[in-house]
């Protein structure tokens, strides 16, 4: 391993870069950088862009400050920062709901170019009020753990870890939000299409 590597941390796990942020604090952007995107992307998709911001740099002032606090024997920090995501997110919850009901009401007519490839989108589209509206018909909880296993790649386990729940608790509840959706939104499967217009 070159000096550099050591002194920047790019070669480094997530679980060494923020062992070693404790002495070096300055490290602690590798994991930034490394996972800002991401968490941005979850976090616009249930805010908007504009709030999303302001709760990616509240996750990581929070996962900074928290780091001593870290799990080492994780070597991947996305389900932690999820976790802190989905966390900093819930209080964020009006404007959530603001962007889900926003969703509700839109229809499949908007305007917008048209190709080959646009059959899918449209369908989506024309899928997403009523899926709004389903998706308002979940506690936050239930809404937590469905977009994080919908939007994200995280196993079960690793959304126990963000969730802070155990793992059989993920499967039960979720079994019991997919049962939900389905009866409001019939034999859709609302993982099918949060993949397809998320």
């Amino acid at each position: 391993m070159s000096a550099q590597a050591l002194l920047d941390g790019s070669t480094l796990d997530d679980s060494t870069v923020i062992a070693r942020s404790l002495e070096q604090p300055e490290l602690f952007a590798v994991v930034f950088d490394r996972h800002a995107d991401e968490m941005f992307r979850y976090a616009a998709r249930r805010l908007g862009a504009e709030p999303a911001e302001d709760v990616v740099a509240e996750v990581f002032l929070v996962a900074f400050r928290h780091r001593g606090r870290y799990d080492r024997t994780r070597p991947d920090a996305r389900p932690w920062l999820y976790g802190i995501t989905t966390n900093v997110a819930s209080q964020h919850r009006r404007a959530e709901r603001r962007r889900i009901d926003v969703m509700a009401r839109i229809g499949a007519d908007r305007p917008g170019s048209f190709d080959d490839r646009s059959v899918e989108r449209v369908t989506a589209q024309q899928l997403q009020p009523r899926l709004a509206r389903a998706l308002s018909t979940l506690s936050s909880r239930e809404r937590d753990l469905l977009l994080l296993v919908a939007w994200t790649d995280l196993s079960y386990e690793d959304v126990a870890e963000a969730l802070r729940i155990p793992t059989g608790t993920v499967r039960s509840r979720l079994h019991r939000v997919r049962v939900k959706l389905r009866r409001t939104l019939g034999a859709i499967d609302p993982f099918t299409l949060e993949t397809q217009h998320g």
